[in-house]
């Protein structure tokens, strides 16, 4: 059970593309541990940056910097579905009161080939909110979340391996 009241937070971390993004990957909104430390996939727990770094067979990036050049040198831009929401702490599940990014300054600078969408939540909010407005599907990957505990890393970095060209 989710504790608190929620809070209206303003989605505090730039999106991350260039001229050369080939794919568009899309989270749902940034934890309590991202929004702190300013990037995506903050929290300790997560396995974003190592499923990534599986993937590509490369070194899980560390620090800021190195992440945002690792998405950068492998094509991938990286958002959020939501640009601001009422939330309690981290919980997806006690997320309100949406107004969705705008990805079209992603889709209309890059050439992006393929939007996925990190986990059931982001699938959702993309659904309801973008893919009309950007007439495009997504694909939704597994969650890298620690809460999503039914999949391995292994497993995961299975399934993101459609990311690569």
């Amino acid at each position: 059970m989710i504790h608190g009241a929620s809070t209206h937070v303003l989605h505090p971390i730039p999106p991350v593309f260039d001229e050369h993004s080939r794919i568009l990957i899309l989270g749902s909104f940034p934890s309590v541990a991202s929004r702190d430390v300013g990037f995506f996939y903050g929290h300790k727990q997560n396995r974003f940056w190592r499923v990534l770094a599986d993937v590509f067979g490369d070194t899980v990036p560390d620090p800021i910097p190195e992440r945002r050049a690792f998405l950068l040198r492998h094509g991938i831009a990286l958002w959020d579905v939501i640009a601001s929401c009422d939330i309690v702490g981290s919980a997806d599940s006690t997320i309100r009161s949406v107004t969705p990014n705008d990805i079209r300054i992603i889709l209309q600078a890059a050439p992006i080939e393929a939007i996925y969408v990190n986990g059931k939540t982001a699938k959702t909010y993309y659904d309801r909110y973008l893919r009309d407005a950007v007439g495009r599907d997504a694909i939704c990957l597994p969650s890298t979340s620690a809460a999503n505990a039914a999949m391995r890393v292994d497993d995961l970095v299975a399934r993101w391996r459609i990311i690569l060209p």
